[in-house]
């Protein structure tokens, strides 16, 4: 079995709060630990009513302040939501509290919708690859010396930027990271279809840079481990409406079980969901892990990370307990 690892978005149950979210993938961070999973990733997306993981670089440090192992990063930082400095320095800082164990994922899109993309920027919108550049040049200094940034410097500097990885969900961020000579994570989660051609792409067109010799894939998966391939299929039926809500503007908390089950579903709804479903793996400990190895096989990725959607925080730490027996980690 490739490592495997965790995908975070601090899901919100209809029976919970925003809040109570956020602890929660505070408590399951702790739990991923100690069960031997490789990192521990924290989403950012922004006025969703059932994500929580607006303020990654907040989770990130806290998280890394609880745990003793596990690799803590930012799956990832939207680039069209932050300044370059600003992430430069914040991620420094972060590697110099916890060094070893943070990872500096990097994305291209807001992770919202428009209006609240804009609220974000509080300015006309600019190339995200723009941005991507100048994180660069402010880790590296390699800003021309006619730049009006040479001079800054970015604080703490005797520390290095953690491992940056690019993310993406189409040939375009594996292009980028192929490149660059970065490390790529494809959202497999939630676009499962175009995984294996992306990550193929990068590592046919991978550069070797001085962070990296050699290409890195690492892929999301969603996933949800039950006792029984039966009753994973039924803790699963939250997510399936969650995601319809989602893309038909009805954003509202993931109902419960048996909300989710008793909700009939359109054949247009049917679509969506099994779009975003596609590839996932649901079911119990043995197909959960006969699963994953096929999918690490058929795709080439050297990693998997596991996100699991659940609602209840005792469905996603059984589901995580499941895998980790199953395949060995602890």
């Amino acid at each position: 079995m490739v490592p495997l690892s965790v995908l975070d978005l601090s899901p919100v149950g209809a029976s919970s709060t925003p809040r109570q979210a956020i602890l929660d993938s505070v408590a399951l961070a702790r739990d991923c630990d100690a069960l031997g999973y490789t990192r521990y990733w924290v989403a950012e997306h922004h006025s969703m009513a059932n994500i929580a993981t607006s303020a990654p670089e907040v989770l990130i440090a806290h998280i890394a302040a609880t745990t003793t192992r596990i690799r803590v990063g930012a799956g990832g930082i939207m680039l069209p939501n932050h300044n370059p400095l600003r992430v430069v320095e914040i991620f420094r800082t972060l590697e110099a509290l916890h060094p070893g164990r943070i990872d500096l994922g990097l994305g291209r899109a807001p992770g919202t919708d428009p209006v609240t993309a804009s609220a974000l920027r509080r300015g006309p919108a600019d190339d995200p690859n723009n941005r991507l550049a100048e994180v660069l040049a402010f880790a590296n200094g390699t800003f021309p010396a006619d730049h009006p940034y040479r001079s800054v410097v970015p604080m703490p500097s005797d520390v290095p930027l953690p491992p940056i990885w690019m993310l993406g969900s189409t040939l375009e961020g594996a292009s980028i990271a192929a490149s660059l000579g970065v490390r790529y994570a494809f959202a497999g989660h939630f676009a499962m279809r175009n995984a294996k051609a992306a990550i193929a792409w990068y590592q046919e067109q991978f550069k070797a840079s001085p962070d990296l010799a050699r290409p890195y894939a690492m892929l999301a998966v969603t996933v949800v481990c039950g006792p029984d391939d039966e009753e994973a299929q039924r803790l699963a039926a939250p997510i399936r409406l969650a995601v319809v809500r989602n893309r038909t503007g009805r954003r509202a908390p993931i109902a419960s079980i048996e909300e989710a089950l008793a909700h009939r579903f359109t054949p247009e709804e049917e679509a969506i969901a099994a779009d975003f479903l596609l590839g996932a793996i649901i079911g119990g400990p043995q197909t959960v892990v006969d699963g994953l190895a096929a999918l690490a096989r058929d795709t080439g990725a050297d990693e998997l990370m596991l996100s699991t959607l659940l609602p209840d925080r005792e469905d996603r730490l059984h589901s995580y307990e499941r895998v980790s027996r199953a395949a060995g980690l602890s």
